[in-house]
């Protein structure tokens, strides 16, 4: 009948339109919330990278610690061109990839920025202070990096939200699991980052990887 095969083609006609249909999940208040702000998760984008490229990256750059010291102290510009990274625009300093190892000589964990002094020629004082949170001064994981950089950005206040969100995953995979007790005396084996520090300064080291034992 005339009546039933039109009735059939509105129906087959709308199974189609059903069957092309996709599904959208209603997004969670958090995933609104990032959609309204642009999607940006510094959090997330760390995260995404970390184990893919930020480590295997500074574990290739990294030189051993009192070569790079060295050469910075005498040539800046050659150890940063061997070693390290900045922003070509700007007046940023250098800040150096190194692996360091050596010996516990001084432990300040009370503090919410915790830190270690380490020995790295054995002759019994400091060449480098090590930071093991939970906060972290400074960005020289994310400065550190040659494949990331301020233009990528919309602004200032992402680019720093970028560089804490380095600072927040190495502590949430690395440094919250490190013991506080008795660590003078122990061995450390670091691999990192520090920008070019002042003249008569610690270089302030920041780590990726970080071993301490024995």
């Amino acid at each position: 009948m005339p009546g039933m095969r039109g009735a059939s083609v509105i129906v087959l006609v709308a199974m189609m339109a059903l069957a092309g249909c996709k599904i959208i999940k209603t997004p969670t208040a958090e995933e609104a919330a990032q959609s309204a702000a642009g999607g940006f998760d510094p959090d997330r984008m760390v995260g995404e990278i970390w184990d893919s490229k930020v480590v295997p990256y500074l574990d290739k750059k990294a030189g051993p610690f009192s070569e790079v010291a060295s050469l910075a102290a005498s040539n800046p510009e050659a150890a940063g061109a061997k070693y390290g990274h900045k922003e070509k625009q700007g007046s940023a300093p250098w800040t150096f990839a190194a692996r360091l190892s050596g010996t516990i000589v001084k432990a300040e964990t009370k503090s919410r920025s915790a830190y270690v002094e380490v020995d790295a020629d054995g002759d019994g004082t400091a060449d480098a202070r090590v930071q093991i949170g939970p906060a972290i001064r400074g960005t020289a994981i994310r400065d550190s990096l040659d494949f990331v950089n301020f233009n990528e950005f919309k602004n200032q206040i992402e680019w720093a939200q970028y560089g804490k969100a380095f600072n927040t995953h190495v502590n949430g995979l690395v440094l919250e699991k490190l013991s506080r007790d008795q660590l003078v005396g122990k061995k450390v084996d670091a691999v990192g980052a520090y920008p070019e520090p002042a003249k008569g300064q610690l270089p302030l080291f920041v780590p990726v990887e970080l071993t301490v034992g024995g």
